[in-house]
């Protein structure tokens, strides 16, 4: 074989000027030194015998390495994503349309879920053909900011039920179906807020929790005018002697009772209650043994 001699510059020019081709198809001359194979032959690449093997010949890591080279995928990761942080303030169908218009790229799978009830405002679902897809969409989206609010990301807990459709068939997809309202029911009812709830309900029928339902009741210090007040925290031992003492010397005073059952507590009656208003006034926080001051308020009608 006839012994190839290298191109220079000089040459290729001299290619141009000898033939009709134009200049613009003659490759330039580092593709035509390229072309030199090392030993001095200017075999052609596809006739090469040794073709197939000098492209392989870089190539030595084993198939296995190979495989493991794509990008990983997260444990958790699925065909659906499931987005928080929504602009509440846009109408749902508008949300819709927006979330659609910016997966696009992505091939979602329509419709997209999104709610306008109180639990799931805020947030919509969106899911993809393929793991793959959902993952390069939940990298490229996150944080976006849509309608002034970054958008949160993260995969779904479980397939949606439109790719548990597509991927698994009408049959598995009504299975899916059942089980997933039944696990929604025993997470209900296992909510932490609603068995307080429950709980709450519960004692104010059975009447096991009075003191929680006197604090809901209007104070003592707002109550309405009334001819009769309620005098607390009275020294241990007072007698109705020694509270007559203290309330006649204004006018108007009807009667004292004394509570039995509850020694610290009274009900003193006047004729009227601008009577009843200026004893109250007169004796709250009075310290009718020198040390304790009694309360003094309008008795509840």
């Amino acid at each position: 074989m006839a012994e190839v001699v290298p191109q220079t510059d000089a040459t290729a020019s001299a290619i141009i000027e000898d033939t009709s081709v134009a200049a613009d198809q003659i490759p330039p001359p580092s593709d035509i030194d390229g072309d030199v194979k090392m030993n001095g032959q200017g075999a052609d690449e596809e006739t090469s015998p040794n073709a197939d093997q000098a492209d392989g010949a870089g190539d030595t890591k084993p198939e296995e390495e190979k495989e493991d080279e794509g990008p990983k995928l997260p444990e958790n990761a699925c065909e659906t994503l499931y987005l928080q942080n929504l602009n509440e303030k846009v109408r749902i169908p508008v949300i819709k349309e927006t979330l659609a218009n910016l997966f696009k790229p992505y091939r979602p799978l329509l419709p997209i879920v999104a709610h306008r009830n109180v639990r799931m405002r805020g947030q919509a679902f969106v899911s993809f053909p393929d793991v793959e897809s959902a993952n390069t969409a939940l990298k490229d989206v996150a944080e976006f900011p849509l309608y002034g609010k970054a958008i949160q990301i993260s995969f779904a807990r479980g397939r949606s039920d439109v790719i548990v459709k597509k991927v698994e068939g009408e049959e598995k997809f009504e299975e899916h179906k059942v089980r997933r309202l039944e696990e929604k029911k025993i997470k209900r009812r296992n909510n932490p807020l609603r068995q307080k709830a429950q709980a709450k309900l519960k004692a104010e029928e059975t009447g096991a929790a009075p003191s929680k339902k006197q604090r809901l009741q209007m104070p003592d210090e707002y109550l309405p005018p009334n001819t009769i007040l309620f005098v607390q925290n009275l020294p241990e031992g007072t007698t109705q002697e020694d509270l007559r003492e203290v309330f006649e010397v204004h006018p108007g005073l009807v009667e004292i009772r004394l509570v039995t059952t509850k020694k610290d507590i009274a009900f003193v009656e006047f004729a009227d209650e601008a009577a009843a208003t200026i004893a109250k006034d007169a004796l709250h926080n009075f310290k009718i043994d020198g040390e304790t001051k009694m309360k003094v308020t309008y008795a509840r009608k």
